[in-house]
């Protein structure tokens, strides 16, 4: 009852829902050629042979995939692999990530319409949706035209869960999860999570983080790009603030200049969330009269200038091997959840974190089990001032964090994407590519 509620809303909902791609179409917010996608009108051919689609709502999502879609055309050459992301921000990052071959489109809006036409389409094998993206007509439109799911990286936020456990929503996340071939889940407490929430229990299985793999993919070509900045950082003493929300600029900006004070040689490198935010800050700073250079501009460090703005998608694993210290974001004001701290331990960076690191606690649980020094969580601005002046002044003790991080990195990240896919290969791709 409650999915065909659920069913007869959406329905009900398309026409708004065509009108709001239209408006974002006309204002820019979409490509005018592409807004289409969401309604589950394939831009791009469809190849022959059999596909597997991987869904990932944005950019870490997806980004999470590409090792595994990367294992599997190596084990699985004959397969096609269709991406879908929610977002367009993951588009142009992703489009020199990719391997060669992969089709990538908009996801399809949740509505019987748009599902039906994409499944008409495309005709998957097999859908592999990463992390949370639970949506009622995708999975049982999936199992009506028998196709296997599987939920890679399953999380679901306290929010979530205590949402989903509500007496007339339970049955509609159990019949969703009831349609899954293969769950699995972060950590021990998101396999309690999906239990409590009637997830077959002979379905989810364990195989490791795969935000651990996002931190191997390393590009020297890429990095090629970053030369002349690691140039201008040479001799300075750097730390970055990575993945900051609003809010979080307020705290950095004052860390710096403690910072200022201590060490003429500082260089702040602040890399909001948002791009968008990222040009607010650089704005403000102007107007107060900071030396500030903007990644976007390719401004350069010019002498005096202490503070270098990050208002691009898709860099931070090259930025992290500009810096020393790197402070994860997403975490220092209440309400937030953190963010991933494995392509800042893969780099080599010494780590600090805030308290509020939602379900990245288990990140920060596994790694400081690996080696305590590989992320310091600290209460806010002037312990961080405190831990960053240490680093800055202590060689031994800034060397310690770093070697921690590695060491970390290391221990964790070996052997996710084979564990992850062998196990979509025995419970998903038995079933659909005999």
């Amino acid at each position: 009852m409650a999915y065909r509620a659920y069913r007869a809303l959406t329905s009900g909902l398309s026409p708004l829902l065509r009108l709001h791609l239209q408006w974002r179409a006309a204002r820019g917010l979409d490509p005018p050629l592409r807004w289409a996608e969401r309604l589950g009108r394939a831009s791009l051919p469809r190849p022959p042979g059999p596909l597997l689609w991987f869904h990932a709502v944005s950019l870490g999502e997806a980004m999470a995939a590409i090792p595994v879609i990367k294992h599997c055309l190596q084990k699985r050459p004959e397969v096609n692999i269709l991406l879908t992301t929610a977002k367009m921000s993951a588009f142009e990052v992703l489009e020199d990530q990719l391997p060669s071959g992969v089709v990538h489109q908009l996801a399809p809006l949740d509505t019987p319409a748009a599902i039906n036409a994409f499944f008409g389409y495309w005709k998957p094998n097999a859908i592999m949706i990463v992390e949370s993206e639970l949506w009622p007509n995708l999975i049982v439109g999936a199992s009506e035209n028998g196709v296997a799911l599987a939920l890679l990286n399953a999380r679901m936020s306290a929010k979530s869960f205590e949402r989903w456990s509500r007496p007339f929503l339970l049955p509609l996340m159990s019949l969703m999860l009831s349609k899954f071939s293969l769950i699995i889940p972060l950590s021990n407490v998101q396999a309690i999570h999906f239990q409590l929430l009637q997830a077959p229990p002979l379905v989810i299985n364990f195989s490791g983080d795969l935000k651990y793999a996002v931190g191997e993919c390393y590009s020297s070509r890429e990095g090629v790009r970053f030369e002349g900045l690691k140039a201008q950082l040479a001799h300075k003493k750097v730390w970055m603030a990575s993945s900051i929300h609003r809010g979080e600029e307020e705290v950095m900006l004052g860390i710096h200049q403690h910072l200022m004070q201590m060490h003429h040689d500082v260089v702040t490198i602040i890399v909001p969330r948002y791009p968008e935010h990222g040009r607010e800050i650089y704005q403000e700073l102007k107007k107060g009269g900071h030396n500030v250079s903007l990644r976007s501009q390719h401004e350069k460090l010019e002498p005096g200038t202490n503070i270098y703005i990050v208002d691009t998608l898709g860099e931070l694993r090259h930025l992290y091997r500009l810096t020393p210290v790197a402070v994860i974001g997403g975490s220092f004001v209440p309400g937030l959840a953190g963010h991933n701290m494995s392509e800042a331990a893969a780099a080599g960076c010494a780590i600090l974190t805030g308290l509020h690191v939602g379900h990245f606690s288990h990140m920060v649980f596994q790694m400081q089990k690996v080696n305590p020094l590989s992320v310091l969580q600290v209460s806010g601005r002037d312990e961080l001032v405190r831990v960053i002046h240490k680093l800055f002044t202590d060689a031994q003790v800034l060397k310690e964090h770093q070697v921690a991080a590695r060491q970390a990195f290391n221990a964790l990240s070996g052997g996710v994407v084979g564990k992850v896919w062998n196990l979509i290969e025995f419970h998903v791709l038995r079933q659909c590519l005999c």
